[in-house]
């Protein structure tokens, strides 16, 4: 993202969300605040029909990491940071009590944010905290303090990091036994078929246009074994094929999408 200006891709982000609820009445994933904070018009929102693998994923992507998030409270995690928080919305219909939320974003996009609340009518949960981190200029550590295990949601945001703020970042959640994370990451289109590598270069080209290239890309070996040697276990990795068993029974969900596998993994 560019200085002074919000992300662009967070925008994008919350129209999928917004309009899964519109087209697909939120099969996948329920949000029932994503419409108030994109302030989109519902026909509008039609408009956006031809993007459905796009959007089907990230209605995945937040169901998988909510489910769990999910397990982990009733394991007795008591904290969820969300990294890279955009215009997301758990925090503000957090189903859990006592769960405290920190988001953590970019200062541009958190002003926009609260901008975007205040508009809709959306309440700031009391003690919720807001954290303002540049993943690339600033060290995560320098300005989040916790003093227990948490959860990090960190969804949509790996593809848009060097690998020096990808491998800062995660080492800073490895540093906790107990902490949990959930992100979504990209393959190289180098790896792909022809069909599907041609997809992800044209949306890789649009996303590069507006100022938020991708900038990394993982094989499903290569970060299982980053994240087994940083100590984290229980790790599952779905890619596409299995996302779309697990939440639409068929193989054709999002071959064109940046994040193609959303994964959990557990500080040991």
């Amino acid at each position: 993202m560019q200085t002074g200006q919000a992300s662009k891709t967070a925008y994008s982000a919350a129209r999928y969300r917004a309009a899964h609820q519109v087209l697909e009445q939120g099969s996948v994933f329920r949000d029932p605040l994503a419409l108030r904070m994109l302030g989109a018009d519902v026909e509008d929102l039609h408009a956006d029909a031809p993007r459905r693998g796009m959007r089907m994923f990230i209605a995945a992507r937040h169901r998988f990491a909510e489910d769990h998030l999910a397990a982990a409270v009733s394991r007795g995690i008591g904290q969820v940071v969300v990294l890279g928080a955009g215009l997301d919305t758990f925090a503000y219909r957090n189903p859990h009590p006592g769960l405290r939320v920190v988001e953590v974003d970019h200062p541009d996009t958190q002003e926009w944010k609260r901008q975007r609340l205040a508009e809709a009518g959306v309440t700031i949960p009391g003690g919720m905290r807001h954290v303002g981190v540049d993943f690339e200029r600033e060290s995560l550590a320098d300005r989040l303090r916790l003093d227990a295990p948490a959860f990090f949601l960190w969804l949509g945001v790996v593809p848009y990091l060097t690998s020096e703020a990808f491998a800062q970042t995660l080492g800073f959640i490895a540093g906790r036994a107990g902490n949990e994370v959930v992100f979504d990451y990209a393959q190289s289109p180098e790896r792909m078929p022809a069909e599907r590598r041609a997809a992800l270069e044209a949306r890789a080209a649009r996303v590069a246009k507006i100022g938020e290239p991708w900038l990394t890309f993982f094989e499903p070996e290569e970060i299982a074994a980053d994240l087994a040697e940083r100590g984290f276990g229980e790790v599952e990795d779905l890619g596409p094929a299995g996302l779309a068993a697990r939440f639409f029974n068929r193989p054709d969900v999002a071959p064109e999408t940046p994040g193609g596998h959303v994964l959990h993994a557990r500080r040991r």
